[in-house]
């Protein structure tokens, strides 16, 4: 049986942008909730691959993205402190929407053998239902936690959650609610 993997997308992020003062106050509070999902995920074996933009630096060194996005002058640095990247995580850094547009991330998901895919992060209208649709396209099964996914607004956030769970096939549960079944079979998902 193929298993599951969480996709942080995105969520490595400086927030400096004009008017994302709104996303960041929503994104704080995912932040922790996406944090503990982590942990559970981690405990049961489930892969965490982290999805992030190259800022359109053709050179891009996570390491250095993730310095950046943690450094105090960051306003997402609360956000990308919280769910900093362990020596354990994969990552995959994407150059437009989707987590699966020209990056590794098909390949690196077969070498897992992933067949289930958890998305969460920022931001659900966009980045993250761009990478549910390939998701869908390849016909993974998609979990996306409602309570793990924030988007410049509410209004924008419910519809990509609508779409998710009604075009896609999603399971758009929340976050607590999924549940890791078998210890034996870690990367089994129920939600």
């Amino acid at each position: 049986m193929s298993g599951t993997a969480l996709l942080l997308i995105d969520v490595i992020n400086d927030l400096a942008f004009k008017g994302s003062d709104a996303l960041v106050t929503q994104a704080e509070p995912m932040a922790a909730r996406l944090a503990a999902l982590k942990r559970r995920a981690t405990a049961a074996g489930v892969p965490a691959i982290y999805i992030n933009d190259n800022f359109g630096q053709w050179r891009s060194d996570f390491q250095q993205t993730v310095r950046h996005c943690t450094s105090p002058r960051s306003p997402g640095r609360q956000v990308s402190l919280r769910l900093r990247p362990t020596s354990r995580d994969y990552f995959v850094l994407k150059p437009k929407h989707s987590g699966f547009f020209d990056t590794t991330l098909d390949t690196l998901l077969d070498a897992l053998r992933i067949r289930r895919v958890i998305l969460a992060g920022i931001a659900g209208n966009i980045c993250v239902l761009f990478t549910a649709n390939d998701a869908y396209m390849r016909e993974f099964r998609i979990f996306a936690p409602a309570d793990c996914i924030v988007s410049n607004t509410a209004a924008d956030n419910d519809h990509a959650l609508r779409q998710i769970r009604t075009v896609l096939k999603g399971n758009v549960t929340e976050s607590a609610r999924l549940v890791f079944k078998n210890p034996q079979r870690p990367h089994e998902l129920v939600g």
